[in-house]
């Protein structure tokens, strides 16, 4: 009888085999290819990485992922996973094979059949492609810039992938919809670069392209410009003081230009001109088909209405094709974006980063105190001003009344909720209210430094921004906090955020996205950021239309819930409003009243407590069906570790159990909350549990006072900090216990093999009953 293929075996005697007789070649092979990071867990752990186990390109093309399995196996066993990868990483051939047989599934038609050898590369493609011109295989033959540590995400190559395939069949107007986080300018790059080498223009000419990538803010800009620093010398910036240097002429001797386009409140007659006004007027002296391309970044800001900020400017250089880049989904108040440039040809949400580790997690805060749904008035507070009613919404805090003891109270409670030198972003209402704040957090803070904590707003001009570099330097530690408004919402690559704090009410889902962006970019040891909302700004975060099933139409909202562009406008006289009333709290009491933790599920969904633990519950009948089942994963280290990480991958990290446990019994053990949870099992304390263990038989079976000294140091460890404490093993627990080293420790137990055997009895013990 035939002995059958292992899988490894098959993949190289039968699977290599077919694929070289069909031409494929090794550079067109990419074996066990990983795609993704692993969703980030606590503990600096990271879930599963997700890889194909055959990726086959050809001309810079993904074109097919095979599935293989070993020979003994059916040839459909990985046809499902198959087309699941393929769909993300937008490639249109699937092949499912035991090395005997093969299965094609065609995912532009989907439908599959046996097929007898595998198609080769030419044929493939051309099966993709069909006949091109030269001047689109050329564009989309052209391989992108290899640069070590720094190669494209899969997202980000279908991304430029999609534009590339957006300009062969012609379109004018591409749009791209990427979370704030996920390398919006890396994939402009990568897109110009091929542009450049494949000589694409809008005539068709053996020439380079003429390409402008507009923002809205000069240190937008700058950025950008630092991530095409490998085609420095094809880069031009158009700005006044370079005007200036080439004699008053605009610049024209390069093929990417960088500049900055008018904020909305440029259409204001009485309003100073900016500098970023004073040079938006340069493009007008262009010739109106000088560019081919015009990239515009956080084209969901400025709008594309026609009192946009940018509008204007592609009017005048409709000649081009435009490119926007956003990170927010379609919804009313960017619907004119959506209708400007059409449906976002590729789309890739908050939820994907985060579940496919390329962002951080997040969990929530939402901090309810004595004034959160608003202030009546008091007789025996303290009015400095006159009243015009009664009462005030939270929303007009700070706008229409002041209240320094609130914002005192809330920098202790935010300071009592942090920890001292994690980096943390406050939100307040305008540019006065982050002085508010930041006077408050100096007054109670334990670090005792002046750049402790900063305001950043444009107020500070230079001085602000420097102290933004420095907050943004992982090497630096100070400043610590920043208390901002507006400013912040985007252009903060800060990677190691902890703390997003909300003290504004924010009006849209798009100010509300690019804020809670500030948190999510990826840092060795950031586990997650936490959200701390003052303001119950967080019911903006689900989004079906980002994190769900896409939603063709948007219903227009009841008149008072409507969001308006009063809401999301960011002008200067934000700094000049006057605070007509203030009010120093003598009668009321200010309390915090709840803090409720928000988990996120892993649908990407914030979840109530309650709603938590149905989902926990409904997971938790998945991995055991009695108690006994659970004790038995319990006490076992390895199968326990196992378990955690198999609930992490579902959505259900350590940490969130850790705060289950504080609310059903802080000092007991996180079994007896799951116990609790699917059994209603009675919660034991950790004392008791280790009580359980000293008044039964264990600790009869050891003879020598050491043995039992260290069996004694164990229980003490267990109920002070937990199991958690012995994942580690034995040797970091023996070191602690300072009874001597292991081989001693070893001898009075009678040998290795009985003290490691001690070792997890012990944990059975403490799970017995």
């Amino acid at each position: 009888m035939q002995n059958l293929y292992s899988e490894d075996d098959t993949r190289v005697k039968l699977i290599d085999t077919k694929l070289y007789a069909s031409s494929w070649k090794e550079e067109n092979i990419i074996r066990n290819y990983y795609f993704t990071d692993g969703r980030k867990l606590i503990g600096n752990k990271r879930a599963e990485r997700k890889f194909a186990d055959y990726l086959l390109k050809f001309q810079n093309n993904n074109l097919a992922i095979i599935e293989a399995k070993k020979q003994n196996k059916d040839a459909l066993d990985g046809l499902s996973q198959g087309i699941e990868y393929a769909k993300t990483l937008n490639v249109p051939f699937v092949y499912s094979t035991n090395g005997d047989k093969i299965y094609e599934y065609d995912l532009r038609v989907s439908r599959g059949e046996y097929i007898e050898n595998f198609p080769s590369p030419n044929e493939l493609f051309q099966r993709v492609y069909g006949n091109l011109k030269e001047w689109q295989y050329k564009l989309l033959t052209q391989r992108e810039l290899y640069i070590p540590q720094k190669t494209l995400r899969y997202y980000q190559k279908i991304a430029v992938d999609k534009v590339i395939e957006a300009l062969i069949n012609g379109k004018d107007r591409i749009l791209l919809t990427l979370a704030t986080g996920t390398g919006k300018t890396t994939i402009a790059f990568a897109l110009c670069y091929r542009l450049l080498e494949a000589r694409w223009n809008k005539e068709n000419k053996d020439q380079k392209p003429k390409i402008l990538f507009l923002c809205d803010r000069v240190s937008l800009r700058d950025q950008a410009l630092g991530e095409f620093n490998a085609v420095e010398s094809d880069c031009k910036v158009i700005s006044a003081e370079e005007i200036r240097k080439n004699d008053g002429k605009i610049i024209t001797n390069a093929n990417v230009f960088f500049g900055i386009y008018q904020s909305l409140a440029a259409n204001s007659k009485d309003q100073e001109n900016t500098q970023e006004e004073q040079e938006s007027k340069f493009y007008l002296q262009y010739p109106k088909d000088f560019f081919d391309l015009i990239i515009i970044d956080e084209c969901h800001r400025g709008g594309a209405n026609e009192e946009g900020s940018w509008r204007a400017v592609l009017e005048y250089f409709s000649y081009a094709t435009q490119l926007g880049l956003t990170a927010t989904p379609k919804k009313e108040e960017n619907i004119d974006t959506y209708e400007y440039f059409g449906e976002s040809v590729y789309d890739y949400s908050l939820k994907s980063g985060i579940e496919d580790g390329f962002l951080t997690p997040y969990k929530v805060k939402l901090i309810k105190t004595t004034l959160s749904d608003g202030y009546t008035y008091n007789p025996d507070d303290l009015i400095q001003g006159e009243l015009e009613k009664g009462f005030y919404k939270q929303s007009e805090f700070e706008r229409n009344i002041f209240l320094p003891n609130y914002n005192d109270f809330i920098a202790k409670k935010i300071l009592e909720l942090i920890n001292p030198m994690d980096k943390t972003i406050i939100f307040c209402a305008n540019q006065a209210h982050a002085n508010e704040v930041k006077r408050a957090i100096d007054k109670y803070k334990s670090v005792k430094r002046d750049d402790y904590c900063v305001r950043v707003t444009s107020d500070e001009g230079k001085i602000g921004l420097d102290y933004l570099k420095l907050f943004q330097d992982n090497d630096k530690s100070y400043p610590v906090i920043l208390t901002s408004s507006k400013m912040l919402t985007t252009g903060v690559d800060a990677k190691n955020v902890r703390n997003i704090v909300l003290l504004a009410n924010i009006g849209s889902m798009v100010e509300f996205k690019q804020i809670i962006g500030r948190g999510t970019r990826v840092y060795e040891g950031k586990d997650f950021f936490t959200i701390l909302d003052f303001v119950g700004a967080t019911k903006l975060f689900y989004d079906p239309k980002w994190d769900g099933e896409k939603i063709e139409e948007l219903k227009e909202q009841d008149e008072k819930e409507k969001i308006t562009k009063e809401h999301i406008k960011q002008t200067k006289e934000e700094s000049k409003e006057k605070k007509s009333v203030t009010i120093h709290l003598k009668g009321t009491k200010l309390k915090v009243l709840d803090i409720t933790t928000t988990y996120v599920g892993a649908q990407g969904k914030p979840l109530s407590t309650k709603e938590f633990l149905e989902f926990l519950i409904g997971k938790l009948d998945e991995y055991y069906d009695d108690e006994a089942k659970l004790r038995e994963i319990w006490s076992d280290q390895k199968n326990r570790e196992r378990f955690l990480k198999a609930l992490a991958n579902d959505g259900v990290d350590e940490d969130a159990l850790k705060d289950l446990r504080e609310i059903f019994q802080k000092d007991c053990d996180i079994y007896d909350v799951l116990a609790h949870l699917s059994f209603n099992a009675e919660i034991k304390t950790r004392q008791e549990r280790v009580l359980q263990v000293e008044n039964g038989e264990f600790l009869k079976r050891f003879q020598k006072e050491k043995a039992i000294k260290f069996i004694e140091f164990l229980l003490n460890r267990y109920q002070e900090y937990g199991i958690k404490d012995f994942d580690d093993g034995l040797k970091p627990l023996i070191e602690l216990s300072s009874l001597g080293n292991v081989r001693e420790l070893a001898d009075e137990f009678g040998s290795l093999e009985i003290l490691k055997q001690s070792f997890d009895d012990l944990q059975r013990e403490i799970y017995l009953n």
